[in-house]
Parts: C-alpha cells; structure tokens; sequence
C-alpha cells in the first residue's frame, strides 16, 4: 500500500475540521428536513445571523451546503446526505461507548465490595 500523499491527507482533515464545529453540527442537523433560509437558521440557533452566516460561508465553499436565492432570502440545502450517515456512525458509536460506561458505573455501584465502605 502506497503512503497517502500529504495534499489527501490536508483535505481529509479540513473536511472533518468543519464537522468539528458545534454550530456547524447544529446547523447541519437544522437542515436534515430540508433547505432553510438563513433567519430560520438564525432563529433556530439562537445566535446572530453575522455567526450563522460565518459557518454557512465555511460550509458552502467546502462543498457540504448548497445555495439558492429567492428575492433577497437565501436558502441552504445539504448537497450529500453521506454527511448525515457519516454523523450517523459517530454517534452510534459514541453511544455505545457511553452505554458500556454506564454499565461500568451501575456495576460498581452495585458490587458488594463498594456496599461495605
């Protein structure tokens, strides 16, 4: 198997740099049910349209979001739904990580060793 080229490697990290931000993810699952318009986005995140508009920016030029114009409203629509199976698979997976530590800590708490301090 031949090394991955630094460039691949750049651009897989800057496509998952941009899931790695809280309000990108919100936004992402705003869209979910389809295109909004930035003040429904806006209203729906509870921040300023200047913050919403910032990640939209980041998103649209990274290929995840897709734009359409009607009068002055712009709307956003997510162009693959991969990026949705792909939130999917992490948070299945987070899940299960916290469902095992949960099983931990109940397991503990109920030993009998942990009953008698």
């Amino acid at each position: 198997m031949e090394p991955v080229s630094t460039d691949v490697v750049q651009q897989v990290a800057a496509y998952f740099s941009i899931l790695g931000e809280p309000m990108r993810l919100k936004i992402l699952n705003l869209l979910r049910d389809g295109e909004k318009c930035v003040q429904d986005l806006v209203e729906a995140t509870a921040t300023s349209q200047a913050n919403v508009s910032k990640h939209l920016k980041v998103m649209l030029q990274a290929g995840m979001l897709a734009r359409r114009c009607e009068g002055t409203a712009a709307y956003y629509s997510v162009t693959d739904d991969l990026t949705y199976e792909l939130c999917t698979l992490v948070c299945d997976r987070l899940a299960t990580r916290i469902e095992q530590q949960a099983q931990s800590i109940r397991a503990f708490s109920l030993s009998p060793s942990s009953r008698q301090s």
